[in-house]
């Protein structure tokens, strides 16, 4: 029986510019590949990228992730 670990954090940014799924892909995949992130959802309609992490994460990180993907995080 898997349980989530109760370490892990939650948290929501909004993201200014994601339009369609490419955009939530690209948020995604650049959020995906900073070090503890267990899972990242993006939704365009939102603007909202909810991002599951061992740690909470550095926020200048995730904006440097955001930026690379060609979005603002706000």
């Amino acid at each position: 029986m898997a349980a989530e670990t109760q370490t892990d954090t939650t948290t929501v940014y909004q993201v200014k510019g994601m339009t369609c799924g490419h955009c939530e892909g690209a948020v995604s995949g650049e959020i995906s590949a900073l070090p503890g992130v267990s899972s990242v959802t993006a939704v365009a309609k939102t603007g909202e990228v909810t991002v599951v992490s061992a740690a909470p994460l550095d926020r200048e990180a995730v904006a440097a992730a955001v930026d690379e993907a060609g979005y603002e995080l706000v």
